[in-house]
């Protein structure tokens, strides 16, 4: 009884751990993807408030925390503090304990955080600017290499899945959009989108793959409908709306459901 207790508590630690971490690195990709959409240095300076450029205080940065003890206002400026924030720490904490959850403690689980955290900056980054930063995917790609070779076994045979998945993906739809902009005369997908199929692409199979474009179309359909005031497109195409989010939302659920959605599909024949 008492090792069973023992074990239990083990396992509330770890997801409690989890879900701080999460709720950590959730708020550091907002205050990284926020100076990256402003021009500022995201490296270098201190968290400041986004409104009269006061200097936050370690009471000011708790995750979650300090939105809920200032009642969503600066403390500094009376400021509403958007809802933003707290939204994606608890968005990225949550993914982070759901990971732990399904690959427990594993390099798959590291390396889908990262790539969790890096969908969460091009969503972010995506929505102010409409432009999704090259660094991000070229870390994405990076990321892919580098825990392909972590888990060793047939290093260049995931290597090469890894890419085909890539590949498979984004030259479709790469050829899809160049016919397009002939038919409309118009961009109809940015560069930045292609690169994120192909990065995020790297990560699943050929079957999944499809998938995640389904997926991506559908959420799309479904912010362009419920978020009807966000567009980010410039004199050509004032309508153009951030896809980017709908990609890497696409991509999240794929690590989760990819497999049992697939193996549901296939036991219909």
């Amino acid at each position: 009884m008492l090792l069973f207790e023992q074990f239990n508590f083990i396992y509330v630690y770890i997801f409690v751990l989890a879900f701080m971490i999460g709720a950590v690195m959730g708020s550091f990709i907002n205050c990284v993807a926020w100076r990256i959409s402003h021009g500022e240095d995201f490296i270098h300076g201190r968290s400041h408030c986004t409104t009269c450029g006061h200097t936050l205080t370690p009471l000011e940065l708790m995750p979650i925390v300090s939105f809920l003890i200032q009642k969503g206002r600066s403390r500094c400026c009376n400021e509403k503090i958007s809802l933003r924030y707290p939204a994606t720490e608890l968005l990225t904490a949550l993914v982070f304990v759901a990971l732990v959850f399904k690959f427990g403690f594993s390099l798959d689980t590291l390396q889908f955080m990262v790539l969790s955290l890096l969908l969460l900056a091009v969503s972010l980054v995506d929505l102010e600017t409409g432009l999704i930063p090259d660094g991000f995917i070229l870390a994405g790609i990076l990321n892919f290499v580098l825990f392909t070779i972590l888990k060793g076994g047939m290093i260049f045979t995931g290597l090469l899945h890894g890419a085909l998945g890539g590949f498979s993906i984004s030259v479709p739809i790469l050829l899809l959009s160049l016919l397009m902009d002939k038919v409309l005369q118009k961009e109809s997908m940015g560069g930045g989108d292609i690169k994120l199929y192909f990065m995020t692409g790297l990560y699943f199979s050929i079957k999944a793959n499809v998938l995640l474009v389904l997926l991506s179309c559908v959420f799309g359909i479904a912010f362009t409908l419920i978020f009807q005031s966000i567009r980010v497109g410039e004199k050509e195409n004032p309508l153009a709306f951030p896809f980017g989010p709908s990609i890497a939302m696409a991509a999240m659920v794929s690590v989760f459901l990819a497999e049992p959605i697939l193996q549901f599909y296939m036991s219909l024949f």
